[in-house]
């Protein structure tokens, strides 16, 4: 109750942000794959890649040094941006690939767009989904699993079932999961995919250098190119801003904007090949960065940037196979200055960059240490368009629209989750941050060789699971597991109390 009664008295000094009879504002969320923290100019004065459009934001923003996804894989992480709930809950491991379902947000469940949506707002997803769906075959019974045969059985008659279109957004321009990596290469429109696959993806011809692996042989649409995906969810997103803004000028609209940069494989589209001097998965990232300015730059031209919240972010850490690459040949470590990578519990897994700007609203040029999850972008934007959340909906989402107006002089967060694709968990409570659980809860260090030469020496290698104070050891190098018994005891039975109870917000 304590923590619940500082939320609000800090949000009594938000109020001037919404304004009695001020119009709502645009909401415009720009979600990276596998961008790491280090893979940004702001973030990394040692960053190899130009991030101009990205730095720019930050200097007429906010940047959150403290900022974390839900997850250190994808599909849990969009699940959670989306509800507000950390994905641990489903009991759900991995990521889909292909026709894989069914969608893992229930009907019944509140989600961000669908709130927003009640709210007056049009909203529009263009990119990635990967939060699963359902195909059906030719007999109509679904189709839930991943792989090549079960693509093969797609009937792309039929409407897909469980998909951004069911779950709280007006439009969808886009693909089941990773773009570029999984076995179906098609866009769907809606609930439909106009141009059905017709054929195996040939990888003899695409492009090969070390961060071009990552693609599945799967079933590939004649529309369908996968070096131009990006290209292809950046003109839908333009074209849905500037129809919008003509059409309905006064209706405010919520784009999530979600690429395929940076994932692997690093394809960046042509006119971008060759643009830095880090390589293939340089020029991607570079890619991301203009798609970023791209965005900005037309809601200046439209005359809507003044009333636009804009949240630049990314779903978890970088690949492990581009940090090491990347590191080796340029100098440039996307995981700086963090130990672990995508899919570790360690802070290089989950810590990632956010920028948010707000003209009017969000002081230029501010920086925050204040700790935050993706999971606040609901309760934050409930706070904003003045929707009371219901008991069953974000059970996991924080009010950081203090933080957003510089007027938090306190922790917002007191305790923060985090979990991997294992669903191994881990807590933080300030500086303290708890691992129930030995190891990195992802990567095998043990089994590859390139990681197994980067394991730190374990300092308590009979501890279940390990401790660590951030402020003093932010490289998480030392496990303070038997020296504060009494942190651990502590934190171990918050995250069971999390679990147990459904949720770790606060209830109103």
């Amino acid at each position: 109750m304590k923590s619940f009664r500082r939320t609000i008295l800090l949000f009594a000094g938000c109020l001037p942000l919404l304004a009695a009879g001020a119009p709502p504002p645009n909401i415009l969320l720009i979600l990276a794959d596998d961008l790491g923290y280090g893979d940004v100019g702001c973030y990394n004065p040692e960053c190899k890649v130009p991030t101009p459009h990205l730095d720019r934001l930050a200097r007429e923003g906010l940047l959150f040094t403290d900022a974390h996804s839900p997850s250190t894989v994808c599909t849990p992480t969009r699940y959670s941006i989306l509800t507000g709930r950390m994905a641990f809950r489903l009991d759900y491991r991995g990521v889909f690939t292909g026709a894989g379902g069914p969608c893992l947000i229930t009907k019944d469940r509140l989600t961000l767009p669908g709130m927003l949506r009640e709210k007056g707002y049009e909203t529009a997803l263009f990119g990635k989904w990967h939060v699963g769906m359902t195909f059906f075959d030719e007999d109509g019974k679904p189709i839930h699993r991943d792989g090549l045969d079960p693509v093969k059985r797609i009937d792309y008659t039929r409407a897909i079932d469980g998909g951004p279109v069911d779950r709280g957004f007006d439009h969808f321009f886009g693909t089941a999961c990773c773009p570029t990596t999984d076995w179906l290469y098609a866009f769907i429109d809606g609930d439909r995919v106009p141009v059905p696959p017709t054929r195996q993806v040939d990888k003899a011809s695409l492009p090969k250098h070390e961060w071009s692996f990552d693609c599945r042989p799967g079933m590939v649409a004649p529309d369908f190119d996968l070096e131009e995906v990006d290209n292809v969810f950046l003109g839908k997103s333009l074209a849905f801003l500037d129809a919008h803004v003509k059409s309905k000028p006064d209706k405010p609209f919520f784009l999530f904007h979600s690429l395929q940069a940076v994932h692997l494989p690093s394809f960046p589209g042509r006119e971008f090949q060759g643009r830095t001097k880090a390589g293939p998965h340089g020029d991607f990232i570079f890619q991301f960065d203009h798609v970023v300015g791209a965005l900005t730059r037309k809601l200046e031209d439209l005359g809507v940037a003044g009333n636009t919240l804009v949240i630049v972010t990314s779903d978890n850490g970088p690949e492990v196979g581009t940090v090491l690459n990347m590191r080796e040949k340029y100098k440039h470590d996307g995981a700086r200055p963090w130990r672990g990578m995508k899919r570790d519990n360690w802070e290089g897994g989950h810590r990632v960059p956010l920028v948010a700007r707000w003209p009017g609203k969000i002081k230029a040029g501010a920086t925050t240490d204040q700790v935050t999850c993706l999971t606040d972008l609901m309760a934050t934007c409930a706070a904003i368009v003045g929707y009371d959340l219901p008991a069953d909906a974000a059970e996991d989402s924080i009010d950081i629209l203090p933080v957003l107006a510089g007027e938090a002089t306190e922790p917002v967060r007191e305790f923060t989750l985090h979990q991997t694709w294992t669903l191994a968990l881990a807590i933080r409570k300030g500086d303290w941050k708890y691992l129930d659980h030995k190891g990195s809860g992802g990567n095998n260090y043990e089994r590859n060789k390139k990681l197994k030469a980067l394991a730190l020496p374990e300092s308590a290698p009979d501890a279940p699971g390990q401790l660590y104070n951030l402020a003093r050891d932010p490289g998480e190098t030392t496990n303070l597991y038997h020296r504060r018994p009494e942190i651990v005891k502590e934190l171990k039975a918050k995250l069971e109390e999390f679990k147990s109870s459904g949720r770790s917000a606060p209830r109103g």
